[in-house]
């Protein structure tokens, strides 16, 4: 289902709690509106359709990716970087990774791990932010 998009920055700014496999179709409605707005937007986190749970989903070289419960656990070559938010108006100064190993847990609540790089990294690293509460 195609959900709205929120833009209150004070739910933004609020951390989001772990999904649970009870939350999947969360990431279903994610995926649907990430879709939905592909034209303008190349990733989301639950937080911007209005539910605080730690899902995001983004583009990664032109197939959408869901992940539950994502994090960082390594990160190098730094930079500084601007960013825009379809939740947000404008662009926002930011510092970024070109290369990230994030863990996670896919569609059927297996733990994985993954690199990547460039900008799905920095897709990966705002929508991550997202769930964290940091509004860029």
């Amino acid at each position: 289902m195609i959900r709205p998009i929120m833009r209150n920055e004070l739910f933004l700014a609020m951390p989001s709690e772990a999904a649970t496999i009870e939350d999947a179709p969360v990431g279903q409605d994610l995926l649907d509106t990430l879709e939905a707005h592909a034209h303008e937007c190349v990733g989301m986190a639950a937080n911007m359709i209005g539910v605080r749970k730690r899902i995001i989903v983004f583009d990664d070289n032109g197939t959408a990716k869901l992940m539950f419960n994502p994090e960082i656990v390594h990160a190098s070559s730094e930079y500084s970087t601007e960013e825009g938010c379809l939740s947000l108006v404008g662009q926002r100064p930011c510092q970024r990774y070109r290369k990230i190993r994030v863990s996670y847990q896919d569609e059927s609540f297996i733990t994985c791990q993954k690199s990547f790089s460039g900008f799905t990294a920095q897709i990966i690293q705002h929508e991550i932010d997202h769930i964290n509460g940091i509004v860029i």
